[in-house]
This record gives structure tokens, sequence and C-alpha cells, in this order.
């Protein structure tokens, strides 16, 4: 009777990875991303980054020593960092200083240590945070800085564009893929500024393993061809294809965001139901909702179905008969 079973709260991680390892890899994927940012917008990039961190890995700390009051450290397992990292990337590089501190305190102390830490969140922290301040600083979470050398201070970005049915303004796709989109039009997000350097940080995802294909393919995949049966039926009052995968936290959503281990479903068929509902909410929301982007607001909706799809898509137990 000396060996025990430990049931624990996901994320379940196997092979000799760890929770620690994984945090940690995603942030080196995101460092591309963050490069770029840089390059688009400067100093300004790194402070909302910094604040943003610090803000969360305080939090998180303070919540768990004074008001929780365990012993354990959780800040140092990296999540807290990678909360303020995604946080950062899904805000504008002209935010102020305040309104993340806010922002960083709503996502760790609401969207997961409310609910019990990590592994016990249903919701996605830094979504959770995002969200929080997109309805509560409309203004100000929607004043998109064009790039660094630019004189304009705020422009519209080519979501807002295409939202507007101004196709004529919106740059090529290959300027959006390799972050050059940002000439003369708002560059949105941090994080959204290059699809090249997402798409690196999904391949070294993939590579070490980290996450699978399930999650972002489904959603990208589910994206173009919604998106495109809508261009092909009004290709005047709807924007091609290529502009929605190319534009906006699609590629930092689906990559990033929707694969988070605790509000993802378990298994492989799980994950395609989730991905592919996602892709279509997305699209239903930047099409005909009130906003421009809608993969904040999907990724969310579809995490609160996470148990449900868990429940509907069931492994088989071991030793499990079959009824045929």
């Amino acid at each position: 009777m000396g060996n025990k079973l430990f049931i624990s709260n996901s994320p379940h991680v196997h092979s000799g990875d760890s929770v620690k390892k994984n945090m940690y890899g995603v942030l080196i994927a995101l460092v591309p991303a963050f490069i770029a940012s840089l390059v688009v917008f400067g100093m300004g990039a790194l402070i909302v980054t910094l604040t943003s961190v610090a803000a969360c890995v305080f939090f998180e700390w303070a919540i768990v020593k004074f008001l929780l009051k365990k012993d354990t450290c959780t800040v140092c397992d990296g999540s807290a960092i990678l909360t303020g990292v995604l946080l950062a990337f899904n805000l504008p590089s002209n935010l102020p200083l305040w309104i993340i501190i806010i922002g960083a305190l709503f996502a760790i102390g609401v969207g997961k240590m409310s609910f019990g830490g990590l592994g016990c969140n249903p919701f996605n922290p830094a979504l959770v945070g995002r969200v929080f301040l997109l309805l509560s600083f409309p203004v100000q979470m929607t004043s998109w800085p064009v790039a660094a050398q630019f004189d304009a201070t705020t422009a519209a970005t080519p979501l807002a564009l295409i939202k507007a049915g101004n196709f004529d303004a919106l740059p090529d796709t290959l300027s959006l893929l390799l972050g050059n989109g940002a000439a003369g039009i708002g560059a949105g997000c941090i994080g959204e500024v290059s699809e090249l350097a997402l798409i690196i940080g999904l391949i070294y995802m993939l590579w070490k393993k980290i996450i699978t294909w399930h999650i972002p393919v489904s959603i990208l995949l589910t994206v173009f061809v919604f998106a495109g049966i809508m261009h092909w039926v009004d290709p005047v009052a709807y924007a091609s294809p290529l502009y929605h995968l190319a534009s906006g936290g699609l590629l930092l959503g689906a990559c990033f965001m929707a694969t988070d281990y605790v509000t993802s479903p378990m298994n492989h068929r799980g994950m395609l139901i989730y991905g592919v509902c996602i892709g279509l909410l997305t699209v239903i929301i930047r099409l005909f909702g009130a906003y421009p982007e809608g993969m904040s607001f999907a990724i969310l909706i579809m995490n609160a179905f996470t148990p449900l799809i868990n429940t509907y898509v069931k492994p088989k137990r071991f030793g499990e008969v079959v009824k045929k």
C-alpha cells in the first residue's frame, strides 16, 4: 500500500514534461512576436509588456500569500508570467499603465485565483482581463496607434476597415503577413502586428509538442472556409478570407489562447469540435456583430462549453467493453 495514486486538476502533462517547462516553452514561442512588436511600436510595447507581467506576478503572489494564506509559491511555474505576456499582447501599446494594472488584477484575481488557481479556472485569465478592459474602457482599448516611425497617433485597424467595408484602404495580405501592414493604418494590439512571427511560434510549439495541431488548424480552416463562402456569395460586402486570416488577433488567439491546457478539451475529437466552433463564432461576430474582432469572445464562449465537450467526447475507459 506504499504506492498511492493522486488525482489533481488539469493541466495534465506526461512524457517527462512539466507545467513549468511547457509554460516557459510557450513564452519562448512568443519571442518572435514580441520582437516584431518592439520593431513596430518601440518602447511602448516594452513598457506595456513589462507592466502587465510585473502586475500579474505581484497580484498572484499577494493573493496566494495574504488572501489564500498558502506557503507554496505558484509564481515560479511561469503561468502568471505567461498570463501577463498574453494580456499585454491583447492591448494597445499606448494604453495607460493604470488601466493595464487593473486588467492584470482582474485577470489574476477574478479569472484565475478566485476559482482556485492554475488548473481550476474555467476561462482563459488573459482573455478575461482583456474583455473586462474592453467593456470598461472601450475608448482607450480601441485607440490603435500606428507604427512608431509614423507621425500619426491613432488610426483604423485592418479589421475596422473590413467592418466599414473600406476594402480599398487595406494593405496587401503579404504586408499583413510580414508585419508591414501598420504603414499608415492602426497596427492593432501588440501581439498581432506580424502573422509570420506568430506562425514561427506555432511551428516551435508543434515541434516541441507543447500543443497539437488540432485546435489552431481547425480554427484557421473554419475561418477560411466560412469567410470564403461569404466572400463568394457577396464579394462587395465581405472581404477575402485571406484578410480575415492575416488581420486581427486570429492567429494569436488560435495558437496561444485557445490552446490553453486548462480551458480547452482534453482529447483530439473534442479539440476539433472546440476549434470549429471558435472559428464559426469568430467570423459571425466579425461580420454581423458590433465588434470588428470576435476572437476573444469566441474563445471565452467555447471555454464555457469545454466541460460539456469533454463529457460528450469522453475517451473509452481502459477495459471497457464496447457495445455493438
